[in-house]
């Protein structure tokens, strides 16, 4: 497995929003088959924004996973759902904080195992929302890397 930026994006856009829709139709549960529709029309202008696009590509070159950084927030991160369980999240996450300096994110509320993910490597809440960023009901948890987590060297 091998992690790298990229920059060229237009070429991986196809393969990432599969990555992304596996992934959404797994975790994201609360939300209908018309809202992921919606928010997939508005994936490729979110992976052409934002400011580091990292992913996970395995020995065939095929992107597994990726994660998006802007400053020390994590915006997103997504593994294809034939991946999950495999620590590929926790690769991509951990990479992130030792070379992006990662600190922040937010996770849906609805999705407890995303919840679970971070607090597990040491993320934990320090606000809710009611309302996710675009104004959706659907609540926002935000969290902070803390100092027990493993990922800080003491």
């Amino acid at each position: 497995m091998k992690i790298t930026e990229v920059k060229v994006r237009e070429p991986l856009l196809d393969r990432l929003l599969e990555v992304w829709e596996s992934s959404v139709r797994a975790t994201h549960l609360f939300l209908s088959e018309k809202e992921i529709q919606q928010i997939k029309a508005y994936v490729p202008q979110a992976l052409q924004e934002i400011p580091h696009l990292l992913i996970l590509e395995n020995e065939q070159q095929v992107p597994l996973g990726f994660m998006g950084i802007a400053g020390n927030h994590l915006e997103m991160l997504f593994i294809s759902n034939e991946e999950r369980g495999k620590g590929y999240g926790k690769e991509l996450l951990a990479y992130g904080i030792a070379n992006y300096g990662v600190r922040q994110l937010a996770v849906n509320e609805q999705n407890p195992s995303a919840q679970g993910f971070y607090e597990a490597l040491g993320f934990r809440v320090y606000k809710r929302t009611e309302l996710d960023e675009q104004g959706n009901p659907y609540p926002l948890l935000y969290m902070k890397l803390a100092d027990e987590s493993p990922f800080i060297s003491k």
